[in-house]
């Protein structure tokens, strides 16, 4: 008990966050803001902000050091792009590249409604087309 007491806390400590120093309040938050608006690469639908990927760390690190280095926020996200693409972005820009991102979902909609419309005209056709199977004149009781 007392093995697997000294274990849990052994992770917990290895899965700590290491802190960055940060010279005041307003560059922490401007850091936080930022690395929710990037995603991580390795998890893909978590924020920079609140993965805990090694690779994630690597990235936060590589932010704050571009901030210590007085870039600014878009400049720290266009260095990013150029070496993750659009996809570090959880807003990517509106160009070629990411059309198909940005209006693939309705895309999708629209042709399943497309189809499913298609469809119910179809049966409905169908069932026009047929005559309804008259039943034959049974006058016995079937008692």
């Amino acid at each position: 008990m007392v093995c697997a007491l000294l274990l849990a806390l052994a992770t917990t400590a290895f899965a700590a966050v290491d802190p960055l120093p940060f010279k005041d309040r307003a560059e922490e938050l401007r850091f936080q803001t930022l690395t929710k608006q990037l995603r991580c690469l390795v998890c893909q639908n978590e924020s920079l902000n609140d993965s805990a990927a090694p690779l994630a760390a690597d990235l936060r690190r590589d932010v704050f050091e571009q901030m210590r280095a007085g870039k600014s926020d878009d400049e720290i996200k266009t260095w990013l792009t150029a070496r993750y693409s659009d996809f570090v972005l959880y807003d990517p820009p509106l160009r070629g590249g990411t059309w198909l991102l940005w209006f693939g979902p309705l895309l999708v909609l629209l042709g399943g409604a497309a189809a499913v419309f298609i469809n119910v005209r179809r049966r409905a056709q169908a069932a026009a087309a047929t005559p309804l199977a008259r039943a034959p004149n049974d006058t016995e009781d079937d008692w």
